[in-house]
């Protein structure tokens, strides 16, 4: 296996910054009468504007099962080993293996056995026409199982593929756009047939109520789309902020109509003043409060606010809702199952331990070592953490943030993080980290952390299946790069692993930009080129591209992609790219 690494200019470093999520959403005022549960006007017919937006909620899932379907060979074929059953899903303690793989390269001429260290200079020259064998610490061979890889897509429809991925704006694809299109003509449909949202609102109510499932499914941490699907919580974010602002406007389209009705009658003191009415505004107004306390300026500039003004417009909205309408009791209990199983595999997730911390300054970075945990992820995955410690402030405990685990599993340091100097939190922790009292010989400190987790990552996609595998990463995201790296060559010394060739390309701040797509264009010149070994008696497997830093950088990663020529591309087998943005 060859490993390049390529320093390049561009990118401004982005901080870690938690994107924040979208309203819930409500049904809101209106009179709760017996005919609120249909749609008036237009057709003339009687709709049953409840069992209407069942079905349509049967639609959604049934379209949402195609994606989980399209996405089962790669779980199938992830799962297919009972090893992979425990990775990626807990935090836990194992024993470090004492009897790691050696290289053992056997020569053409003289037959005998060279044992090399677990690491080689650029020898690949004087390797070539030998044959490599990994062996354990006593001399026994490793038998070699390499992972099944599975296409995304098969080879006529990647021009289509590339299409799909190319940006509409910053962080946005096409295919995103594709997905948001389907979902809002599915909801098109209920809200305009067979009635008139001027003169009977009763049906945007009902669209409200009905997406409530799926706005809270879209944003929890654990849900059971993500899993199935192999995304994690912050690929599906978009689909919770799109669905959050279709419900806030179908929610404010039934209540002001109503309140507009009421005020042409003359009767709107009277009508308010009814218990149903009365808690359909509160609704109203608590899904305002989320829609207006999600915007970029509160996530960014007051992100307590943010989570506080959310958590308790969200209690307060499914306690209205129902004492709004009675009937809408099976969506909300629906929503209540939803966000309370993921409260409970967060605290299933969630490791109270004792973390050593300590500076890099020629960084501006903190290094965050967990010895106690060093098992359970995967590479690429991150945790969110909280610091219990007088220096991070008054409310400091109260703040959660994400990192990116910088280490393999099953390694000697344990989980380790490495916190960039960005923002007031993490400034606070390198404060802690560097202060002069109570610090170790080695200018260590010891805090209080809680780690949840793991969450994110590869999902499905097995880096170890490709032939090929760039890593292109802005600051702080090198962290990302280090652990998949890492774990590259542990399965390949492990004989699990298809890998032949590793390109590394970080940016920092400069303000040249890389033309990425030669780099591309050359990986797939070399992995052709070495033609070598055991691996090259299957076929090749595609190249891997694992991006993580600012959402412009993976902007870039995926246009040069797109111009990498189309013939190459499938003589490799493909190209795919996982991202990993600052930013959510």
């Amino acid at each position: 296996m060859k490993f390049n690494m390529s320093a390049a200019g561009n990118s401004t470093m982005a901080g870690t910054a938690m994107n924040g999520t979208t309203a819930g959403a409500g049904s809101t005022s209106g009179a709760a009468t017996a005919a609120g549960s249909r749609g008036g006007g237009g057709g003339g017919g009687e709709v049953d504007s409840e069992m209407l937006m069942f079905n349509i909620d049967i639609v959604i899932l049934s379209l949402l099962a195609v994606l989980v379907f399209l996405r089962l060979p790669r779980a199938i074929a992830r799962l297919w080993k009972t090893s992979e059953w425990t990775r990626g899903h807990l935090l836990w303690y194992s024993r470090f293996p004492g009897n790691p793989s050696q290289r053992v390269v056997w020569g053409n001429d003289t037959g005998l056995p060279y044992t090399g260290g677990d690491y080689t200079t650029d020898s690949s020259h004087t390797l070539h026409g030998t044959e490599l064998q990994r062996v354990s610490k006593k001399g026994t061979p490793i038998d070699v199982s390499y992972p099944p890889h599975i296409v995304s897509t098969p080879a006529s429809f990647r021009p289509m593929l590339t299409l799909l991925h190319k940006r509409i704006t910053p962080g946005v694809s096409l295919s995103h756009l594709v997905i948001m299109s389907i979902y809002l003509g599915v909801l098109i449909f209920p809200a305009f047939w067979e009635t008139n949202a001027f003169t009977d609102p009763v049906r945007f109510g009902w669209l409200a109520v009905g997406q409530y499932p799926f706005v809270f499914g879209f944003a929890t941490k654990n849900n059971i789309l993500g899993a199935l699907m192999g995304a994690g919580y912050e690929k599906l974010n978009f689909m919770h902020r799109f669905v959050g602002r279709l419900v806030v406007l179908s929610a404010n389209v039934h209540g002001l109509g109503y309140c507009y009705k009421y005020l042409l009658n003359k009767t709107f003191q009277e009508s308010i003043a009814r218990p149903s009415n009365y808690w359909g505004l509160i609704a109203l107004i608590c899904m305002d409060c989320l829609f207006f306390f999600s915007t970029d300026f509160w996530r960014k500039r007051a992100y307590n606010i943010f989570i506080a003004t959310h958590i308790s417009s969200i209690c307060l909205l499914l306690a209205a809702t129902m004492m709004h309408k009675r009937s809408t009791v099976l969506w909300v209990y629906a929503t209540i199952g939803i966000y309370g199983l993921d409260v409970l595999l967060r605290i299933v997730k969630t490791r109270f331990a004792t973390a050593t911390v300590r500076i890099l300054p020629g960084l501006g970075v903190t290094r965050v070592e967990v010895p106690d945990i060093n098992a359970g992820w995967r590479a690429g995955q991150h945790v969110r953490v909280r610091v219990f410690s007088s220096g991070m402030g008054l409310f400091g405990w109260s703040e959660i943030h994400p990192f990116t685990i910088a280490s393999t599993a099953h390694g000697p340091e344990g989980l380790v993080l490495m916190c960039k100097k960005t923002g007031s939190w993490t400034r606070k922790l390198y404060g802690i980290a560097q202060r002069p009292e109570s610090a170790y010989e080695d200018g260590s400190r010891k805090v209080k952390v809680m780690i949840e987790g793991p969450y994110g990552g590869p999902g499905h996609r097995m880096f170890a299946s490709f032939s090929a595998a760039v890593f292109v990463v802005g600051g702080s995201g090198i962290t990302f790069a280090l652990s998949s790296i890492q774990e590259l060559i542990q399965q390949d010394l492990d004989g699990k692993s298809r890998v032949k060739y590793i390109h590394l390309i970080w940016t920092v701040q400069d303000p040249c930009r890389p033309k990425l797509h030669e780099f591309f264009e050359s990986v797939i010149d070399n992995v052709t080129d070495m033609r070598t070994g055991y691996k090259d008696e299957r076929a090749i497997s595609g190249v891997i591209i694992g991006v993580c830093g600012p959402v412009g950088l993976a902007d870039t990663v995926f246009q040069d992609v797109g111009k990498v020529d189309r013939r190459k591309r499938d003589d490799i087998g493909g190209i795919e790219v996982h991202e990993e943005t600052f930013g959510w």
